[in-house]
């Protein structure tokens, strides 16, 4: 019998793959569909060695990665944090799935961006729950510029009989109607029929059901709200640690969870009290002030950073990235500080700038998108079409080593990752 070749075998193991996912009713996420958008993007690239590597992988298969992160799902055009939302990002091959995290007045988690986001991620103004909000929207005399709708106004089963909606609100309107529009044009409402909302509980059994991995944020707290987490929980801590007591009661492997936080004190919780969980704990650097080409800026240090157990930092694209005069992105400062105090890195948030013009909204190298403003170099401007943010990607890959990278739209990355081989799971060193 002749030996199979390479190629064959690929063939085979994909058969087995495709035949063993129908058998077990699986198929329908096995099958990575990144549609028509990453072809478009390349398509629109300026001739190059990357534009000749992507297109030589247009009729090659497209394999889930965790280096594809879905951010909220896919909200560049589903509702956030929906289940929609999150089916939509597993069948493009996002790997891990985030559920940002806030809580209910019943002390139950929910998915949630922030705490008190409801009246624009939700049609809850439009609803009799309206009146329990921190802030209600009074339409007899509106007040669009002050609403403030939040999850812990509310108990789990009044938030879901609540609908997700694209997170968008014309705070100048007049109507109710008015109020619940105001959706960019760069995004869509055609997916607004229906949005499941989810609690966290849930989201895990969903994320389970799509075989993704887990990511989860702890938001908050927001002391604009009528009800605080001091209320509901006790502490900060408490709080902190009902996330992680959430994956161990539905039997979630450790190594399948990057806990996340902007607030310090939750990473070093979970580090100090749940080193399995803290081991890949994700600090999220909103340290928006420092300069991340002058590492004099940054306060507390990279080494001080993981001196305290810290061993992921995720930081947005814009502190990973700089431009030289010649139009050429490079890595920051910033990125070669992590690298060098050992610092794994995940960045944020790929496909939620509006690049149709590029990366500025005038000739002023200052007027980038906020994603982008790393391609605020007055000699050159690297990121000109929104087919350029592969260019950005490219980079972040190579030669910053980032992990992974959250995307509104995973399909992009996904594609990225798959024809760079970014697949295998060794990308994350823990796993």
């Amino acid at each position: 019998m002749r030996p199979l070749n390479i190629l064959k075998l690929a063939g085979l193991l994909l058969l087995l793959n495709s035949s063993f996912a129908f058998a077990t009713g699986k198929y329908y996420y096995s099958r990575i569909d990144v549609g028509p958008r990453p072809h478009f993007l390349v398509e629109g690239m300026e001739p190059s060695l990357l534009k000749h590597k992507l297109e030589a992988c247009r009729n090659f298969p497209v394999f889930k990665t965790d280096f594809s992160i879905g951010h909220r799902g896919a909200p560049l055009q589903f509702p956030e944090h929906t289940k929609e939302s999150y089916e939509a990002a597993a069948k493009m091959g996002a790997g891990i799935m985030e559920c940002d995290v806030s809580f209910t007045a019943d002390g139950e988690l929910v998915c949630r961006h922030a705490q008190c986001d409801l009246h624009t991620t939700t049609n809850i103004v439009a609803t009799e729950l309206n009146e329990k909000c921190t802030v209600p929207w009074t339409p007899e005399s509106p007040n669009g510029s002050e609403v403030l709708c939040c999850t812990s106004d509310i108990t789990l089963e009044e938030f879901k009989s609540l609908e997700g909606k694209m997170d968008a609100a014309d705070r100048s309107a007049t109507t109710t109607e008015g109020f619940l529009g105001g959706t960019a044009d760069w995004r869509t409402d055609l997916y607004n029929s229906r949005g499941t909302l989810l609690s966290h509980a849930e989201s895990i059994e969903l994320f389970k059901s799509l075989n993704v991995k887990f990511t989860p944020e702890l938001k908050g707290p927001n002391r604009n709200a009528r009800v605080q987490v001091e209320d509901v929980f006790g502490s900060q801590a408490n709080y902190a640690q009902k996330l992680i007591d959430e994956y161990k009661a539905a039997g979630v492997h450790p190594r399948k969870v990057w806990a996340q936080s902007f607030n310090p004190d939750d990473v070093l919780h979970w580090i100090t009290n749940e080193p399995q969980f803290g081991d890949q704990a994700v600090y999220l650097d909103g340290r928006y002030s420092l300069n991340p080409d002058d590492p004099s800026t940054f306060e507390p240090s990279m080494a001080d950073i993981a001196a305290k157990g810290v061993e992921i930092i995720a930081p947005p694209m814009w502190m990973l990235l700089a431009v030289t005069d010649d139009g050429k992105i490079v890595p920051s400062e910033y990125a070669k500080s992590a690298k060098a105090a050992g610092l794994d890195i995940i960045a944020w948030t790929f496909e939620r700038s509006d690049l149709r013009n590029g990366s500025r909204s005038s000739d002023d190298p200052s007027s980038t998108t906020w994603y982008y403003q790393f391609d605020d170099n007055p000699m050159a401007q690297a990121v000109k079409t929104d087919s350029d943010m592969y260019l950005a990607l490219d980079v972040l890959a190579k030669d910053v080593g980032i992990i992974g990278i959250f995307s509104d739209w995973p399909a992009t990355v996904s594609y990225y990752a798959s024809c760079m081989k970014i697949w295998r799971y060794a990308r994350f060193r823990r796993y």
